[in-house]
């Protein structure tokens, strides 16, 4: 019995996973333009983790192959400014909790990029090993 609701809550957070996974490509596409080719989010207990591959641009690729990392950082932090209201209503949604912060950063080579939303602090409970979920755009 404990261990079909165990499962049964693996499934769910899995499914919560690859929401937010599948979710957070779609505004990074409105957003950017073009979203990234793979995105894993890792549910943890008092934060949500989302790691993005291959997210730049074309034109920002032109930019990094010719050394301008600062101008394509300042684009990538514009863009975190604009979808940070959306992802972060995502977040709330789909946990049913409150985010207290939101960061972001951006590595160029290779092409990676991390979302970070702490969340409040949870119910007392039982701990559970992070949950993940990959969401991967076929080009």
């Amino acid at each position: 019995m404990e261990a079909d609701k165990a499962q049964a809550r693996d499934s769910s957070d899995g499914d919560r996973a690859a929401e937010i996974s599948r979710e957070m490509v779609r505004i990074m596409r409105k957003t950017a333009g073009r979203g990234p080719t793979k995105a894993r989010t890792t549910i943890g207990r008092d934060h949500v983790l989302v790691m993005f591959h291959e997210t730049l641009t074309e034109g920002e690729r032109v930019l990094v192959d010719n050394g301008h990392f600062d101008r394509v950082a300042a684009v990538r932090e514009g863009y975190q400014l604009v979808l940070r209201d959306e992802a972060v209503a995502l977040i709330e949604r789909v946990l049913d909790r409150r985010v207290l912060g939101f960061m972001s950063n951006n590595h160029f080579e290779p092409d990676i990029a991390a979302e970070l939303f702490v969340l409040e602090p949870g119910q007392p409970g039982p701990e559970q090993a992070p949950l993940e979920a990959e969401h991967q755009e076929s080009r």
